[in-house]
C-alpha cells in the first residue's frame, strides 16, 4: 500500500513506521488514521518483522487529533472516531509483534494514547505529553481513561485528565508513563538498540509472555497466574525452549531458527 503520511523503513527484523505529516503536528485525521490502522495490520502479517518501532517527523510524536476536523464532527461521528481510534490501538496493543514507541516530540490527545498502545516507551529529552481534552470540553476517547490509570495508578491519571496539563519527560519517567528517557539526537537509535536487546530472546516465548501479561493484566491474580501456568507449559512444547536451555548449559547464544520467529 502506498501511504501518503506514513514512512516505513525495514532494517533486519526491525520496522521503523514514521508519521509523517509534520506541518499540523502530525494531528490525527481520520485519512492518517486509515493508514495507520493499514500500517499495523501490514506490518502485523509481515513474517520477517518481530519489532515495531513508531515515531513522528518534526517537532510532534502526534500533537493530538486534528481539531479542526473534530470540530465538524456531529455526535454519531465523534462516536465513530473515538471507536475507529480504539480498534487503531487495541491492534497495537494485542498484536503478537513487540512495539516501541520512540517518543521524539508533543505527544498529546490521540498521540499519548497511541504512546500508550505501545509495549514500551523511549522519550527524548524534549519530550512533552498529556491528555489535554478536558481544556477543549471533550474528553479522551481512544482509551486514554483506561490505559492512562493502568499505567500511572487512578489518582495521578486523574490529576493529568482532570487539569489537563502535559508533563515533560522526566515527570513521565518518574511516574512509570514512559520506560526511559535519552537525549533527542539519539532517540532513534537508543530505540534501535532497545530493539535489538529484544531479538536476543526466543521469539515464541516473547509472544507467549506478550500475550499472558496482556490477558491477565484485566483478570484477578488466580485466573492471570493459571494463564501463565498455560503458556509456561506451551514453551517446554517448542524446539526453541530446548535449544534456550541447551545453549545456556554449552555457554552459547541460542540459535533461533527463522520458523519459530
Amino acid at each position: 500500500m502506498v501511504y501518503n503520511y506514513l514512512q516505513i523503513e525495514k532494517e533486519g527484523r526491525v520496522a521503523v513506521l514514521t508519521i509523517n505529516r509534520p506541518d499540523v503536528l502530525n494531528a490525527m485525521d481520520w485519512k492518517l488514521v486509515g493508514e495507520l490502522e493499514a500500517a499495523v495490520d501490514e506490518l502485523s502479517q509481515d513474517k520477517e518483522i518481530q519489532v515495531i518501532i513508531i515515531t513522528g517527523t518534526g517537532k510532534a510524536f502526534v500533537a493530538g487529533a486534528d481539531i479542526k476536523a473534530m470540530a465538524e464532527m456531529d455526535s454519531i461521528e465523534a462516536r465513530e472516531f473515538a471507536r475507529t481510534g480504539q480498534r487503531l490501538t487495541a491492534k497495537l496493543e494485542n498484536m503478537e509483534k513487540v512495539t516501541i514507541a520512540a517518543i521524539n516530540g508533543y505527544a498529546f490527545g490521540g498521540g499519548c494514547e497511541l504512546a500508550m498502545a505501545c509495549d514500551l516507551r523511549i522519550a527524548s529529552d524534549k519530550m512533552k505529553i498529556g491528555q489535554p481534552e478536558l481544556k477543549l470540553g471533550i474528553i479522551p476517547g481512544w482509551a486514554g481513561t483506561q490505559r492512562l490509570s493502568r499505567l500511572i495508578g487512578v489518582a495521578k491519571a486523574k490529576e493529568l485528565i482532570f487539569t489537563g496539563e502535559p508533563i515533560d519527560a522526566e515527570e513521565a519517567l518518574r511516574i512509570g508513563l514512559v520506560n526511559r528517557v535519552v537525549p533527542h539526537d539519539s532517540l532513534l537509535e537508543e530505540a534501535k538498540k532497545l530493539a535489538r536487546k529484544i531479538l536476543e530472546v526466543g521469539p515464541i516465548a516473547l509472544k507467549l509472555a506478550k500475550t499472558v501479561i496482556n490477558r491477565g493484566i484485566d483478570a484477578n491474580f488466580t485466573t492471570a497466574s493459571s494463564y501463565e501456568a498455560e503458556a509456561f507449559g506451551v514453551a517446554f512444547a517448542t524446539e526453541e525452549a530446548r535449544e534456550g536451555m541447551r545453549a545456556f548449559i554449552e555457554k552459547r547464544k541460542p540459535n533461533w531458527t527463522k520458523e519459530e520467529r
